[in-house]
C-alpha cells in the first residue's frame, strides 16, 4: 500500500508545502505560544486512553507534533511509545514522560510502511485532516494494528473555522465577483463512521466538540494559524490575497461575529470543531450484537422500559419465594 499517484484527484494537499510549514513552525524560538489547541486536545485525548482500562504495550502516536499527547501519556497505561511525524524537528522537539520506551521516527502519515500487527494502540492528535488519501490512510492503521487494538484520533472537522471562510468569500465577491478556497477542506463527521467502518473498524465511538478562541483582529488569528503549522496548503490555493480583500474580511468578520469585552473593546471569536474517533480491530473475543428478532422488548416500548424492568423483577422474585 503507497501514497496516491501525483495525479489523482484525490490529491487536494501539497504534502511538501505542509512539511514546510511544519519545519518553520517547528524551528520558531516562540513555537510553544501556538500549542494552546493542539496541547488541550492532546489532554483531552489523554483521558480517552486513561478510561480504556488496559495496558498497551506498543502504541503509535502518528503525527506526534510537539508531544501534545505523548508528553501525558503515563507508564501505568503504556510501556512503549513510537512517536512519527512528517516533520523531523517535530519528532526531535516531542516531548514524552519518565518511564516509557520510546522510538522516534520520521514517516509521513500518508505513506505507512509499518509490519502488519505491530501496535496494540494508534493514537493521533489533530494531523490526518492534512492526509490526501484518507480511506488508505485507515486501512494501513488498521492492518498496523493487532487483533482488538484500538485507533483512538482527533481530526479537525467541517466547521472549523467558518467565520474566517465566510468573512474571506465575502470579501472576495464584493471585490472580484467570484471566491477562491482560502480555508483547507475538513472532513465532515457523518463521513467519519462510513471511512472507518471500510477501514475494517468496529465498535465505533464519534463525537464531536468545539473549542471557541477570540482574537483582537482577524490577522492575530491567521498569525497564529501560521504558527500552528495550520495555514492552507491545498494545491488550488491562491498563493497571494490582496490587501484590499484582507483588509475588507478583517472588516466583515469583526461587524458579522465580533464581540465586546468587558472593557468595551471587541474580539473575534474563531471556532475550532474537533471529531473524535475510536475503532476497534476485530477479534473474536470482542462483544457480538445479538441475532435479529432476539430482542425481548419492542423499539416503541423504550419509553416505558423502567416499568418493564421493575414488572420482569417482582415476577421474578415471586418465582423465587414459590
Amino acid at each position: 500500500m503507497s501514497a496516491l499517484p501525483p495525479d489523482s484527484p484525490m490529491n487536494v494537499f501539497d504534502r511538501n508545502a505542509k512539511l514546510l510549514h511544519r519545519e518553520r513552525a517547528a524551528k520558531r524560538v516562540d513555537a510553544h505560544l501556538y500549542d494552546y489547541i493542539k496541547d488541550e486536545v492532546g489532554e483531552r485525548l489523554s483521558d480517552r486512553i486513561f478510561d480504556i482500562k488496559r495496558k498497551f504495550s506498543k502504541v503509535l502516536d502518528l503525527g506526534c507534533g510537539r508531544g501534545h499527547v505523548s508528553k501525558r501519556i503515563l507508564n501505568e497505561s503504556v510501556e512503549e511509545l513510537t512517536l512519527v511525524d512528517m516533520s523531523p524537528s517535530f519528532v526531535q522537539q516531542a516531548e514524552t514522560t519518565k518511564g516509557i520506551k520510546i522510538r522516534k521516527r520520521v514517516v509521513d502519515e500518508e505513506n505507512l510502511s509499518f509490519d502488519a500487527n505491530s501496535f496494540d494502540m494508534v493514537i493521533s492528535c489533530l494531523s490526518l485532516h492534512w492526509v490526501n488519501d484518507l480511506p488508505g490512510c485507515f486501512r494501513r492503521i488498521n492492518n498496523s494494528l493487532k487483533n482488538d487494538g484500538v485507533f483512538l484520533a482527533a481530526v479537525f472537522g467541517g466547521d472549523t473555522l467558518y467565520e474566517l471562510r465566510s468573512s474571506l468569500q465575502l470579501a472576495e465577491l464584493e471585490r472580484h465577483g467570484g471566491i477562491s478556497p482560502h480555508i483547507s477542506p475538513f472532513v465532515e463527521i457523518r463521513d467519519i463512521g462510513a471511512l472507518l467502518t471500510r477501514a475494517n473498524f468496529t465498535m465505533l465511538t464519534i463525537d464531536t466538540d468545539e473549542i471557541v478562541i477570540g482574537y483582537p483582529s482577524m490577522f492575530h488569528l491567521m498569525w497564529d494559524l501560521k504558527g500552528m503549522a495550520e495555514n492552507n496548503t491545498a494545491r488550488n490555493r491562491n498563493l497571494h490575497i490582496s490587501r484590499d480583500i484582507l483588509i475588507a474580511a478583517a472588516s466583515i468578520y469583526k461587524e458579522l461575529y465580533g464581540k465586546p469585552k468587558e472593557d468595551n473593546t471587541i474580539f473575534v471569536p474563531a471556532t475550532f470543531q474537533i471529531i473524535y474517533m475510536l475503532g476497534w480491530k476485530p477479534d473474536p473475543s470482542q462483544p457480538k450484537p445479538l441475532e435479529r428478532g432476539t430482542g425481548q422488548v419492542s423499539l416503541k416500548d423504550l419509553y416505558k422500559l423502567d416499568k418493564i424492568i421493575k414488572s420482569r423483577e417482582k415476577t421474578k422474585l415471586g418465582k423465587d419465594d414459590k
